[in-house]
């Protein structure tokens, strides 16, 4: 799918009832004409399209997909900011946040 979520690829919002993704899909279905456009950009799209209404309209698999994608964007949070955090505490992620408190630590227990 690419960088695209599935709702991006139907047009509607994650908040979007079943009945709103069936039109969407049908409404981009009108769009694009498979039967008309004879094309691989054309078929390309429309897989897309058909595979995110498939998802999105099972109601097991769009909480599949919703837990996944919830998991991913965190994932992702965490990845840019807890090496900024780290940072900020003197260390290069939280390995090296944990050392430099240790070696810290360990000088003032030999100064004293």
């Amino acid at each position: 799918m690419g960088s695209r979520n599935l709702y991006d690829v139907l047009g509607v919002k994650p908040s979007a009832t079943t009945e709103v993704i069936t039109s969407a899909f049908r409404a981009r279905v009108r769009e694009l004409r498979p039967d008309i456009r004879v094309d691989a950009v054309t078929a390309e799209r429309f897989g897309r399209l058909r595979a995110a209404y498939d998802t999105l309209r099972d109601p097991g698999l769009r909480a599949a997909y919703d837990r996944e994608r919830a998991a991913s964007r965190w994932f992702w949070w965490w990845a840019v900011h807890l090496p900024v955090r780290a940072a900020a505490a003197g260390g290069t992620g939280p390995v090296g946040a944990r050392t430099v408190r240790a070696s810290a630590d360990q000088e003032t227990r030999a100064t004293t």
